[in-house]
Parts: C-alpha cells; structure tokens; sequence
C-alpha cells in the first residue's frame, strides 16, 4: 500500500521528553530521553505501518501569523524546558543523516507544514497518515486521511479516522476550527464565548455548515442568551476561526522527490553511537544483539568410586 507518515516532530518531541526520566543522559552530559523516545515511537510506527513516503515536519523560531492576529495565542504554555531545546536540533540532524526529508516555513506551524502536503499529496497515495498529538490536525481526516494519536507512554496510539472524529467530538472534521472557535481551547488561550461550552457548540454546528452560516442566521437560534453571548462575540469567533483553521497552501520549495523512503542510511549510526543509543541503532537496521555463549564447563566422568556413594 503506497502510504506517507506525515510526522508532527514537535508534538511527538514533547510528547517523548515527558514520557521518559531526564536522567537518560549521554557520557557527555547530553541529555537523551526526547531523542530515544522520539526514535523508538517513529520505529513502531515504521513497524506498524510500513510507509513507501515519509516527512517529518517542524515548528521555526520565528512567530506564525496567529500571534500576529492575536498577541495572546498560546501566551499560557510554560516556555520549552531547556532539556527539549538542546535536544530538538540534535534530533533534526539524525533525521537528515538517516535520509529523512525535514520540513519547516518560518511564519507558520508544522500543522500548516503537514496541512499543505496532505492537501499536495492525498492524491497520490492510497493512505496518509499524520503521527501527532495535536488534535487540531483532526480537521485534515478525510476518507484516506488518518491521524495517529498517542495514548499512553510512547508505543500506544490511537487510530482517528473521520468516523472517530465525529464519535469523540460530535462534529465533523470540517467543523473542528469551528468547534473550537466556539468551545474554546485553553491550551492555545482562546477565549472566545464565555458560556458556550462543547455540548451546546455541538447543538449550535448541527444546524449550520459553517460559523459564518450561524452568525449570519442568529435570529434562528431559539436560546436568547447564546443569542446574545453570540451576538456580542461575533468578531472574537471570527477570529478565532481563522487561527484554527490549519493553512493548506504553504508556499513549500520543491519536496517530492525527497519523501521516498526505503529504509534508514547507515550515516545515522555513527552520531547515534556517540550518544550511545546502540538499541536504537539495533531496533532501526533490524540487529539482533549479540547473545553470549554459555560456557560450559566439562564435568569429571564418574567413577566407580563416586558411584559408589
């Protein structure tokens, strides 16, 4: 099955420092536990999945254009642990060296990144696959589009098609930037309408394709004081709307050709020796470490003496 693992690298970066002891540490002192989660999650996923294609797509310094629209996005996220931000460039480079195609566009996220070659690509495969814990790239589920979710620790995920979408959230995934334009989501700090909350943004979508179609029909919302709290937010969900709404035409230079894959190059092996992840090196080339042989003393043949007791 010709398949591409779009991978979300700063979610799963995260995602992998969290999940294991900041004592795993290299003889150097560099600390390793994002690197060796990151690499062990990306070897099962390759395991489970076998992708002809893959990306791994990354988040840049420089801020997006939806802290240009709101000052306040995301404002509440603690600032990235010094362990995450040493470790991030070292993993980019692994990834380089083992021949994996990197990502990125100053201005914009790795969802924007991801959103633009789902949209280029889904075509051209019979499956795409989108490895993150971002639940804003469930907007990009679609009939051969499916996001992988982790669950627990670094080897359990879950499976979002659209039908699990619309099971778990109650909406479409088209409707996800407007769920969240009317439900909020404290992580990213949008306060948008105070006293909507997801059932009655659930309720309030049902009848309407989009927020523009709700906004523009109030006088057929039957509550009058979601009426109000709608009338008087109005520019606020607007806004939001446009912040939640993944960017699918990312001005990308030339990628194509690079996201063939067919296997790890050897090159990622010297520099994951040096931070001695040798079980990582062994999970990605399929080495089997080597068992020592038992050894095995001869025994004294009995004799007719020592038989005698």
């Amino acid at each position: 099955m010709k398949t591409l693992l779009l991978i979300d690298a700063h979610a799963m970066i995260h995602r992998a420092f969290h999940a294991l002891p900041e004592t795993l540490k290299a003889r150097d002192g560099t600390p390793t536990n994002a690197i060796y989660g990151f690499f062990l999650m990306l070897e099962k996923i390759l395991s489970e999945t076998n992708p002809t294609h893959i990306a791994v797509c990354f988040d840049t310094p420089k801020p997006t254009f939806r802290k240009k629209l709101f000052e306040g996005y995301q404002a509440k996220r603690p600032p990235m642990d010094v362990g995450i931000k040493v470790q991030i460039p070292i993993i980019k480079q692994l990834l380089k060296d083992g021949g994996l195609l990197c990502l990125e566009k100053p201005g914009f996220e790795a969802d924007d990144v991801i959103g633009t070659v789902t949209e280029e690509q889904k075509k051209s495969f019979d499956r795409v696959l989108i490895l993150t814990g971002d639940r804003d790239l469930l907007q990009l589920t679609d009939e051969n589009v499916y996001l992988m979710a982790p669950r627990r620790g670094v080897s359990d995920f879950q499976l979002f098609t659209p039908k699990e979408v619309v099971e778990k959230y109650g909406v479409t995934p088209d409707h996800i930037p407007d769920y969240k334009a009317l439900a909020g989501d404290s992580s990213d700090n949008y306060n948008t309408v105070k006293g909507i909350g997801p059932k009655t943004t659930q309720t309030l979508l049902a009848g309407n394709k989009t927020i523009e179609d709700l906004l523009a029909n109030l006088d057929k919302v039957e509550n009058p004081r979601f009426q109000k709290l709608l009338t008087d937010h109005a520019d606020d969900v607007r806004l939001f709307k446009k912040i939640a709404t993944i960017v699918r035409d990312v001005p990308l230079e030339k990628y194509d050709d690079a996201l063939l894959f067919k296997g790890f190059d050897k090159a990622i092996q010297e520099p994951l020796k040096k931070l001695e992840l040798f079980s990582i090196i062994n999970k990605l080339f399929n080495i089997k470490p080597e068992v020592k042989k038992e050894v095995i003393i001869d025994k004294p043949k009995p004799t007719d003496q020592l038989n005698l007791f």
